[in-house]
């Protein structure tokens, strides 16, 4: 049986999963990575899996949350991301944050360490060659503007775009903690934590309405070449979110709820800003959804107009990055394969899903598709009701087309969730009849419950037991 290489282009976290997953099935790997010898604006090491935004995996909870449970099957897969943020994981309440260098480090020497896994560093200016006949493209949404026209032009579509933000990091021993408190919203203890993993900056109404007049006052950067791109909801800059309503922000990042200050437990803030550990050491907290595209001196004006940042010496300041990705529906198969051209699959942020770690998870299946293929099997989809089967056909065909507008792309980048799995009855109780939030939640544990036995059977794993799930 043939063992040319699969030739993955990009060593983010969808290339690095997808190399990783290859090469555990025995198939070489040649992993082509740009950087060091071309940047891009938004990193900052040529480090594999370079975390460019937040740190944050987002919610573990795999029996309540759709990313929790997409989690929970890439561990059953072996994933390398998922080992690695495992690994190096910083406390953030129910979330899974990770120490953004270990990180780094982790999933880099583990690939360089692979028998079968060669990493190199060039850029790849345009489509592979044909004698690369097994490839994925995993260049996410920062593609090098060469390789996304090659693509463009091969694919016979514009590609789409939108925008995507990165918030501040903000050094520890300058935050005021005479001030600020340590508290996870209602005391939730997650991955590594202890239930009081974020530091909580409160405000009082007049603070907080001079603050959101602050925020859409300030000047903004302006990207007049890209004017008509649009941002992506699930990471709007802070601005944004002011400019749609003056309480807009109590109602998202900066909602008081499930807090109480420690130093004044009477009173309850009318809105806090919450900041969440950013690596191991503890001496670095990104500002949890303040994204933003404010100009830089004014972020650090109008930031430290918050209650204990006054002194705030900033690591890190936000910023904005366009987003590229490609009409997935329409140019790929259900394998990830480009249709005009057979062996070629795109993975991660480009093939339109948003997120860390949908963006690995699209790389674990690609990587494993391809390596089938290379051992003469056809690919194994995972099923609808899984959280992999669920995120790969919103991907490859889980749209609706605009019948209003002929030719209208309605596809667009979406995070992991429940409304993309196949509907579930709730279990029955007998003599309850449940409604509303109980309701909802026996879904949810019906989908997850569904999901992870499924996927355990999908990967030829045992079905978990009774004593396990508890």
């Amino acid at each position: 049986m043939s063992k040319n290489p699969i030739h993955i282009i990009g060593g983010g976290l969808a290339g690095s999963e997808a190399a990783w997953q290859a090469a555990q099935a025995g198939v070489p790997v040649v992993l082509h990575e740009m950087r060091p010898v071309r940047g891009t604006d938004a990193h900052k090491t040529d480090g594999l899996a370079e975390l460019v935004c937040s740190n944050s995996f987002r919610s573990d909870d795999a029996e309540n949350n759709a990313v929790g449970l997409l989690h929970a099957e890439m561990r059953l897969a072996g994933s390398l991301i998922m080992s690695a943020g495992d690994a190096n994981q910083v406390p953030a309440g129910g979330a899974l944050a990770v120490d953004r260098d270990g990180f780094s480090d982790a999933v880099t020497k583990k690939l360089e360490a692979h028998p079968l896994i060669t990493i190199q560093r060039e850029e790849v200016a345009g489509l592979p060659p044909a004698d690369w006949d097994q490839a994925i493209i995993a260049t996410g949404p920062l593609t090098a503007p060469s390789l996304a026209q090659s693509i463009a032009e091969a694919t016979g579509a514009d590609a789409l775009a939108f925008f995507d933000a990165i918030a501040p990091i903000i050094h520890f021993d300058t935050i005021d903690m005479d001030i600020c408190w340590f508290q996870s919203r209602y005391d939730k203890v997650g991955p590594g934590g202890t239930g009081k993993d974020y530091i909580n900056c409160p405000l009082d109404k007049d603070q907080y309405l001079a603050f959101v007049q602050a925020l859409v006052d300030g000047q903004k950067t302006e990207f007049k070449q890209w004017e008509g791109t649009p941002y992506f909801d699930g990471c709007l800059p802070i601005e944004i979110m002011a400019e749609r309503g003056v309480e807009t922000l109590r109602y998202g990042p900066m909602k008081p709820m499930g807090l109480t200050n420690a130093h004044n437990p009477t009173v309850k803030a009318y809105a806090v800003v919450q900041l969440r550990q950013d690596n191991a050491l503890g001496t670095l907290y990104n500002m949890v959804g303040f994204q933003t595209k404010l100009k830089h001196a004014e972020q650090v004006r109008v930031f430290r107009t918050i209650p204990g940042l006054e002194n705030a010496d900033f690591a890190r300041l936000g910023g904005l990055h366009r987003n590229t990705y490609i009409n997935s529906p329409t140019l790929l198969d259900a394998s990830l394969q480009l249709k005009s051209r057979p062996g070629l699959r795109f993975a991660g942020q480009i093939t339109g899903c948003e997120g860390y770690v949908e963006s690995a998870a699209i790389g674990l299946l690609a990587g494993r598709f391809a390596a089938a293929e290379r051992l003469g099997h056809a690919p194994s989809l995972p099923p609808l009701t899984t959280a992999f089967g669920a995120l790969l056909n919103h991907i490859t065909g889980g749209h609706i087309v605009s019948d209003d507008e002929p030719g209208k792309r309605s596809f667009q980048p979406m995070n992991v969730n429940f409304g993309l799995f196949p509907p579930v009855e709730a279990p029955k109780t007998e003599g309850k009849h449940m409604r509303g939030k109980d309701k909802t939640v026996a879904k949810r544990h019906a989908i997850t419950s569904r999901a992870q036995a499924d996927c355990r059977q999908w990967l030829g794993l045992p079905a978990q037991t009774a004593e396990a799930a508890e």
